[in-house]
């Protein structure tokens, strides 16, 4: 009896190494928390570029816990998005290069017709190796833009997902999303800012 117990426990051992060698192996992730404007649209726009795997629109950079739409602004939080992507299919300054063509990086007081210290941009940083790609990258795209680039870098604080109809807003409401977004500018402006390279990397752009 001892010896079938001995033999099954084998195979078993035996399969189950098969099963993991069999496995793909898990694709590994990094995140990036931009701050662009309308965080729908910023939203919007990189779910369409390639590695990345998720998106969701939030509150960053103030001096509260738990914001909300409603109180968000008081407490000095920015509309942002934290993008989670795969490492070996893009890269943080991959994303860099999109995130700057997205928006308007010379405007200092928001963007587009949305106003204030919520619409601003600003690239958050969580450790001293994305500041320095983020640093060079600023530099990269302000020679190819031939503007001064005011958008800052700031230290990475706790970042709070927004309420969920927020949440992939232009799939919920396509119409007045895309009717926002016209009326708005915000497609005009950085194409014209930015030229053919408006939107890099934004598949259907």
């Amino acid at each position: 009896m001892g010896t079938i117990r001995t033999i099954l426990a084998a195979a078993l051992v035996s399969a189950a190494t098969f099963a993991s060698a069999s496995l793909p192996a898990r694709a590994e992730t990094a995140t990036a928390i931009f701050a662009g404007g309308c965080f729908w649209c910023i939203e919007s726009d990189f779910e369409q570029v390639k590695g990345v795997t998720e998106v969701v629109s939030g509150y960053t950079g103030g001096t509260s816990d738990n914001p909300t739409y409603k109180n968000h602004v008081k407490a000095g939080h920015l509309e942002a998005v934290r993008i989670t992507y795969d490492t070996e299919k893009t890269s943080y300054d991959k994303l860099l290069e999109t995130f700057w063509r997205t928006v308007d990086p010379t405007d200092a007081g928001g963007q587009f017709c949305d106003r204030g210290n919520s619409y601003t941009t600003a690239v958050f940083v969580a450790d001293d190796m994305e500041r320095e790609l983020a640093e060079a990258s600023r530099m990269k795209a302000e020679e190819a833009l031939g503007r001064k680039i005011v958008t800052p870098l700031r230290d990475a604080a706790a970042f709070y997902p927004a309420e969920t109809y927020h949440q992939d807003y232009y799939k919920k409401n396509p119409a007045r999303y895309k009717y926002y977004r016209w009326a708005c500018g915000r497609n005009q402006q950085v194409e014209a800012l930015w030229g053919e390279h408006a939107y890099q990397g934004v598949d259907g752009h």
